[in-house]
């Protein structure tokens, strides 16, 4: 397994974090001390502007099916992780916009859509599709469709790049927007 750790401009990613294998961290995304990503099942890619707290884990679990290559786990946009959540999936996709809460778990089998809020301390094993706009809550699982989109973190995220520099090490971004366009292009231009 390569250890190819990609940080896109506008990233801050503290030094005292775990990354293994092949992860990819989009531009604005927030990533805390003592986070662990673990990418054994193949690339994880973070998309922009996630907050990763404290604590969290995410791991790319092997799937029984060896595919070649294998699939990445892609995290959309604008979710939120929050302070000791643990997500274990080999699935492709984890949906835009979503909260997992302090201490949720998300288990293997479990496929998540966009909007949804995995409430405090609960766990999701059994294997299930959540759909967009779905809220788990409370100590029964209790399942029921938000009433309102999530509230923007554009100003959590500012905050925070701003202020984690000051009191942590950060590691660099070493992908910068040349090269990533120059690879989108080579990717796009037919081949002969």
């Amino acid at each position: 397994m390569s250890h190819n750790v990609k940080i896109l401009p506008g990233a801050t990613v503290c030094e005292d974090c775990t990354l293994e294998g092949d992860i990819t961290i989009g531009g604005g995304t927030v990533i805390h001390p003592r986070v662990t990503i673990i990418a054994e099942g193949g690339p994880i890619i973070i998309a922009e502007y996630c907050i990763i707290e404290e604590y969290s884990t995410i791991i790319h679990k092997k799937s029984d099916k060896q595919e070649n290559p294998p699939k990445p786990l892609f995290i959309g946009a604008h979710n939120v992780f929050e302070v000791g959540c643990k997500l274990e999936s080999p699935c492709g996709h984890i949906g835009e916009s979503n909260v997992f809460e302090c201490r949720s778990f998300v288990g293997v089998d479990v496929k998540i859509g966009s909007g949804c809020v995995i409430g405090a301390a609960c766990r999701l094993t059994a294997p299930q599709t959540l759909a967009d706009n779905t809220v788990i809550w409370g100590s029964e699982h209790h399942v029921r469709e938000a009433l309102e989109k999530q509230p923007s973190q554009l100003l959590q995220l500012d905050f925070l790049s701003k202020v984690m520099p000051n009191y942590h090490r950060l590691r660099k971004p070493n992908v910068h927007k040349r090269q990533s366009s120059t690879r989108q292009s080579q990717e796009s231009s037919p081949k002969p």
